[in-house]
């Protein structure tokens, strides 16, 4: 039976790489009942995280686009989540590790 290949671009690519180092380093954290990521608002973190874009950035990628990914899903990413608020539900409290 043949596959399907999928290929991301390079900016998908670096968007996913993003929001994984976010999530490693605690800046952001997924609402456990609807799956948004909220940022955790936690200075530490995100520190943590841009010194990794900075230092350890994504083969084939520059330290200045990895501190942009990063910037880029932060600037997309709020701290609730849309459905708990619509819904008046309960935010999940943030884990701190």
């Amino acid at each position: 039976m043949p596959t399907a290949v999928t290929h991301r671009s390079a900016s998908q690519r670096l968007e996913h790489w993003a929001v994984a180092t976010l999530r490693e380093a605690g800046a952001i954290v997924e609402c456990e009942r609807h799956g948004w990521m909220r940022e955790r608002c936690d200075p530490h973190a995100l520190a943590r995280a841009l010194r990794i874009a900075r230092d350890d950035p994504p083969r084939g990628s520059c330290s200045s686009d990895a501190l942009a990914a990063i910037e880029d899903v932060l600037a997309a990413t709020g701290d609730t989540c849309p459905d708990c608020s619509r819904h008046g539900e309960p935010e999940d409290p943030p884990r701190f590790k």
